[in-house]
Order: structure tokens, then sequence, then C-alpha cells
């Protein structure tokens, strides 16, 4: 007789820890990209995710990165800028970077915003879990949440832009850390 191990998927998710204003359902524009993928370990993906220096290497929407001064890795407290879905450089700041371990998710949240009038200011917060689950996998869940027209707009847009990017980012994050971890 053979035994068959169970795992229970309600134990897996860890969240974004959103702040209030930036709550899915209550911004103008929001989306959720997963994937869960075999093959390589949470801490490999972290190298390229943290480093923002690497992000072009892999993710071709973004582009004009200015990394904090203190060097390359986000880190809580970082201020960077970078361009992305055609705006102009965003200025950012990281609130959460904790690198994953065998015991916790990483996770890695920045603020980005464009000052300007109601047109064109925009808000947002993206948020990342990097984690090792259970079963020899790793999951990779990127959320974003914005505030403003600019944001309404990409809403919108079919097909829809923030939704497929991101996609892209995560696809490129793991093909780029498969090709570094064979």
């Amino acid at each position: 007789m053979t035994t068959s191990r169970r795992v229970h998927l309600n134990k897996i998710p860890s969240s974004i820890i959103w702040p209030t204003k930036y709550l899915p359902g209550t911004t103008d524009n929001y989306v959720s990209n997963e994937v869960i993928v075999k093959g390589i370990k949470a801490e490999q993906v972290w190298q390229f995710l943290a480093d923002i220096t690497k992000w072009e290497s892999y993710y071709n929407n973004v582009s004009q990165i200015s990394p904090p001064t203190s060097g390359p890795v986000l880190d809580k407290g970082d201020k960077f800028s970078f361009s992305t879905f055609g705006f102009p450089p965003l200025q950012s700041e990281v609130l959460e970077s904790v690198a994953p371990s065998a015991t916790s998710a990483g996770r890695l949240a920045w603020r980005a915003w464009q000052d300007g009038d109601e047109d064109s200011a925009l808000d947002v917060y993206h948020a990342w879990i990097v984690e090792d689950l259970e079963w020899g996998v790793v999951r990779i869940l990127t959320q974003e949440s914005q505030i403003g027209k600019p944001a309404a707009q990409l809403a919108t847009a079919k097909p829809n832009p923030m939704l497929n990017g991101h996609q892209d980012w995560l696809d490129g994050l793991v093909k780029a850390t498969r090709e570094k971890y064979p």
C-alpha cells in the first residue's frame, strides 16, 4: 500500500503588506501576477530582483535606472528612479526589503511617483514576494496598485499593459535565474 503526502495549499501564500492608501480595489489600477516554478531557489531569484542594475538585463520595459547611492541592492529607505511603461523616470523609495531565508519569504516593495497636475500625477505601490515552498518550488508574486489619471487610463487599455508587462518581468526573472543556475 502506498501513502501519499498531502500539501495544504491554504498554507502557501505569504501576502503583500498593503499600506491602506493602496489597498487593492480602492485605487485606479491594480494588477497581480504570479508564477510557481521548479528548478530554482528564492535566494537565486532574489539576486536578480533586489539588484536594480540587473533589471535591464532581463526586463525590456525598464530604462533610465538611477540606483541608490548606497549601492545596487535595494534596501529599505533607499531612493532610486527608473522609467517604465513610457513614463519619465519615476522617483521611488524602498519601503520593504527582506531577503528570503529557509523559513521566511523574501519581500521587496517600493513606492514610485510622478508629480504633476491632476492629469499627470501618478502614485504607485509595487510589491514582491519570493519564497521557497515546501515541495521544492519557488513562488514569485508581484502586485501593483496605482493612483492617478494615468493609472486609470492604463486600467482600461486592452490588452492590459500592466498585466502583460509584469508577466514579462516575471518570465524574464525566471529565465535569468535559470540561465545562471542551470
